[in-house]
Order: C-alpha cells, then structure tokens, then sequence
C-alpha cells in the first residue's frame, strides 16, 4: 500500500552536516518512489549558535574556540565535508575565510514561506538559502541578502520576484514569527533534539546526524512498514 511518511527535518542555515543530510533523504526519497513511499517534509528551526553576533565569526575562530579544533583539524573537517557534500550533488565552498553567522531572522523566513507557500515552498527556500550560504558565501543574516534570496518562491507564489522580495523585508522588518520560531525551538529541545540534522519521522521515530542516502532508505522503508 502507498505510505506518505510526514517527516520534521530539524536543521539550521549554517550547518553543513544538515546539507549533506537532506540530499541523502532526498536521495532516499528518490530511490523508494517506486516502492509507493513518499513523503512530505516540514523543515524545523534550530539555532547552532543563537547568541551569535550580528557581525559572525569566523570560522576558524569559531570552531577553534567552540570545539578545541586547530586550523589544520578545521580544514581537514571542511575538506570531508566538501566531499560528503559533493556525493549529494551539493557545491560546498566553505574555506577559512567564510564566516558563522546569526540565521534567527533566515529562520523567521522559513516560517513565513511554509504559511504563504507551503511545503514545496519552504523547501525552495531552505535550498536557496544553503546555496546562498554555503556556495555563494552570503551574510545570511544581512536582511537585504535574506529578502533576495526569497525571490525563489514567485513560482510557487505566483508574483513578481519584486513582490516576493517586497513582502520577504516587511516579514522581516516587522519582526514577524520570532514568536513561532522560539516557540519550535523550545518545543523541540524539548523533546532531547541538542543536535542537528535530526529526522523525525511521524513524531515518533528519530534519525540522527547528515546519514548516507542508504541509511534513510533502509531508516524510512522500515518504518513505513511498522506505521
């Protein structure tokens, strides 16, 4: 029988292991179609570094001061990365130069885009936004950038890139769904979630960490079968 799973993909901006995890369940999604598995995708908000200033760090300082890591230890981690990434079809172009870098507000647009445009919608835009921030080396806590970047859903809007990019910097410059924000990270520290990516699929079961798309597919064709 056909089973569309609902799956909370719990990540944040600036995180590249979320990178890498989302293109294996994409990927896993994609190989268990035939098998009548589906699934839709609600992408959750977590803040890596929520006292981050406005300005970012780098992020050898910043990994070196949060993990104890060494510069040499940092490139090599940015170099398995790039890989894992590539494996995905993702281009990461993270080197010592790019900076960490607040995503409050990147989350806050998040939610605005699952209201307004829904799934398909948010997922256009968590995509745009790790390309902006992970390819393209953009301030994605500068609200201008973040508004830009929402131009991605006038499809989905069916409005002018204009209008779109409009309607992203009023969300924005009125503050709108920090509330909803806090309130979905609250909820999901909650429920144990210290580390992202975090997959949870129909509220009950969790796949931890950026897996290989072969660990999905075994992860969410098992439980398919069990729910």
């Amino acid at each position: 029988m056909p089973k569309t799973l609902h799956i909370d993909f719990i990540s944040d901006i600036v995180c590249p292991w979320c990178v890498v995890g989302l293109g294996g369940l994409e990927a896993a999604l994609g190989r268990l179609e035939g098998e009548g598995i589906t699934a839709e995708i609600t992408f959750r908000p977590f803040e890596l570094n929520p006292g981050m200033a406005p300005e970012g760090e780098n992020i050898v300082e910043h990994i070196g001061r949060k993990y104890g890591s060494t510069p040499e230890q940092s490139a090599a981690s940015r170099a398995m990365i790039r890989e894992r990434a590539a494996e995905v079809g993702f281009d990461m172009r993270m080197d010592e130069t790019s900076r960490i870098r607040n995503t409050f507000d990147a989350h806050r647009l998040l939610a605005w885009a699952a209201a307004t445009a829904g799934p398909e919608g948010q997922r256009a835009l968590k995509t745009a936004l790790f390309a902006a921030y992970f390819t393209e080396g953009r301030d994605v806590a500068d609200r201008g950038v973040l508004a830009e970047v929402a131009g991605v859903l006038r499809s989905s809007r069916r409005m002018t890139r204009e209008e779109v990019e409009a309607e992203a910097a009023a969300v924005l410059a009125g503050g709108r769904y920090a509330d909803e924000v806090r309130a979905e990270q609250g909820l999901w520290r909650g429920r144990g979630i210290n580390a992202v990516p975090a997959v949870v699929v129909e509220g009950k079961w969790l796949i931890s960490g950026g897996q290989p798309a072969g660990v999905y597919e075994e992860a969410l064709r098992r439980m398919a079968g069990e729910g």
